[in-house]
């Protein structure tokens, strides 16, 4: 860590007392308010050098609620809250985290090529939308044949319905969750099911209502923009204090929490120009972190660049990133299955491009992009496919919808079955989103509960003007403030009546245990895609994995027929 960084928040120190600090440069005096009901603490903080504050004495409980005051101003809640057990506006409160008593000392993680990812958000995974609903689901998870349950961000967002990515609190795992004991014991049952947990974490940019960072010191920059709000300052004046802040976030899931990784919220949005890229820092810090506890922690990207310098080695100018998300399989496959050309499916849609996102990864790779117009990309450098994750559904591609449809809505069953074997037969890691496996119904839609009327509507004509790219009129357009919309989003688990539902989950079952029981589907480097046409028009798409370059190697080939 750097020498001008210091540790946030309210935690237990070396002699047992408990310390409190905080980052507010803009504040000439800052006093701690320890609140018991009625009755609050007033504790004049130390200012420290590079506008940190602090305070030690005394002993404190677990939940024992507290915020501060800048300058004698109102209350305002800690910004590394490790708990807002009554949402955004209101005091923060103290995590005592080794309370927990952890039952995964024999966890040894999960093996990058085993690696088989299971998005879910937390509050539409079961009816009750709780870090404990998800527990009794796991089992079944295993069975499919998952190795990693994904959760969307869990960081104190405004209400109760949102995917995430509106968190203001990035340290504190919400209220409605469970909160971080919630969260503990599910990681905890991961674990002891086989599971690694992996949690999507926001570093471009903090939720626009609520945020407090803002009084407290230069978090944000007008030097660049993202499209969800400011962006975040990693490279200007004051910038440290900022940087500290997202380093210490990560060491704090791997080591308070056992997560397994962290999946990196559009990384194309996280601008630093300094030498020392904040992404390497991220992956250096979940490294340590991770050797600490003795189980890997992998650093995934979701990036649109279609540009592999993130996974690259130091040595090649890269930061070392374990994998990143591919957009090029999701656009190639949904394009070619759906007949969709609006948008940025515009550039996707043929066998050839499909071939190519099988061999080389990208279909983008330095050519024409009529979506952006303007040439994009870069070939992937001949990686293998273990670095990078590919998914026929996700929570972007499916709720950035304008009714939030599935592909049990786009598909007929048996193009669903095609879709699910390109992507459990194609030679990258792969995601699936919840509810996939089984073809559910029920749309997944974007939701919000703000409480701003100014907000709330300027969400909602936003909302519009994305979709008229894709040529859809307002009336299709669900209203992410409504509770119902957020209501129809939850999953039934449901497919044992329905015969193709029931049939699509053996599918990803049987691809599954296939995938990790045949050597060659563990093979990511080897791997050749070619196009057979027939007199008849039709195509017929051949990949062979591994088994390329030596005889006697393991060996599969699979052909494809969407015609």
């Amino acid at each position: 860590m750097s020498s001008v960084r210091q540790r946030c928040g309210a935690h237990l120190s070396a002699d047992g007392r408990m310390e409190w600090r905080v980052w507010a440069p803009y504040a000439k005096t800052v006093d701690l308010i320890v609140i018991d009901g009625a009755a609050r603490r007033v504790e004049a903080m130390t200012a420290e050098p590079h506008g940190y504050f602090c305070f030690r004495g005394g002993s404190a409980s677990h939940g024992q609620q507290y915020a501060y005051s800048l300058d004698k101003g109102p209350d305002r809640a800690d910004p590394a809250s490790r708990w807002q057990p009554n949402g955004v506006t209101q005091p923060s409160a103290i995590v005592l985290p080794s309370r927990f008593q952890w039952t995964d000392d024999r966890w040894e993680g999960i093996a990058r090529d085993q690696l088989v990812f299971y998005e879910v958000h937390v509050g539409t995974f079961t009816a009750e939308g709780t870090f404990d609903a998800i527990i009794p689901r796991l089992p079944s998870l295993r069975q499919l044949g998952v190795t990693a349950l994904e959760l969307m961000p869990v960081g104190e967002f405004p209400g109760t319905r949102n995917w995430g990515y509106d968190g203001v609190y990035p340290f504190a795992p919400h209220h409605s969750y469970g909160g971080p004991e919630g969260l503990q014991r599910l990681v905890n049952a991961c674990h002891e099911q086989g599971l690694a947990c992996v949690l999507d974490v926001v570093y471009n940019h903090f939720g626009p209502e609520g945020s407090v960072q803002y009084e407290f010191g230069p978090y944000f920059t007008d030097h660049y923009k993202t499209p969800w709000g400011r962006a975040v300052n990693f490279d200007g004046p004051g910038s440290e204090g900022v940087r500290g802040y997202v380093i210490e976030n990560v060491r704090m899931w791997i080591s308070d929490y056992h997560i397994d990784g962290l999946r990196l919220d559009a990384v194309h949005a996280i601008y630093d120009f300094g030498a020392t890229h904040l992404l390497k820092e991220i992956k250096q810090a979940a490294t340590e972190a991770a050797e600490e506890r003795k189980f890997p922690a992998y650093v995934v990207a979701e990036s649109d660049l279609n540009d592999v310098r993130i996974l690259l080695r130091e040595d090649q100018g890269g930061y070392e990133l374990d994998a990143q998300w591919s957009d090029d399989f999701h656009h190639t496959v949904h394009a070619l299955l759906t007949g969709e050309r609006q948008g940025y499916y515009s550039d996707y849609g043929t066998p050839e491009q499909l071939s190519a996102v099988l061999e080389k990864t990208f279909a983008i790779d330095g050519c024409f992009s009529r979506h952006r117009n303007r040439c994009h990309g870069a070939p992937a450098a001949g990686l293998p496919g273990d670095r990078f994750i590919g998914s026929i559904q996700n929570h972007d591609q499916v709720g950035n919808r304008a009714g939030g449809e599935r592909l049990s809505h786009l598909l007929p069953p048996p193009l669903q079955r095609l879709a699910a074997a390109f992507l459990l037969l194609a030679p990258h890691l792969p995601l699936l989103f919840m509810g996939e496996e089984y073809g559910e119904a029920r749309p997944f839609q974007f939701f919000c509960s703000f409480e701003g009327e100014e907000l709330i509507e300027a969400v909602r004509k936003g909302r519009r003007r994305e979709f008229e790219a894709f040529h859809t009129s307002d009336a299709h357009v669900t209203d992410p403030q409504d509770p119902s919309t957020f209501d129809q989003s939850r999953l039934t688990w449901r497919w044992e009546e329905v015969p193709h539902q029931a049939g699509l989950r053996r599918l990803y079952t049987d691809l599954l245990e296939a995938r990790r029981v045949w050597p060659a589907m563990r093979n990511y480097a080897e791997r050749l895609s070619r196009l057979h046409r027939g007199a008849d028009g039709a195509v017929v798409l051949e990949l062979v994995r591994g088994g390329t370059k030596a005889a006697g190697e393991h060996t599969i080939q699979a052909f494809f027929n969407h015609t």
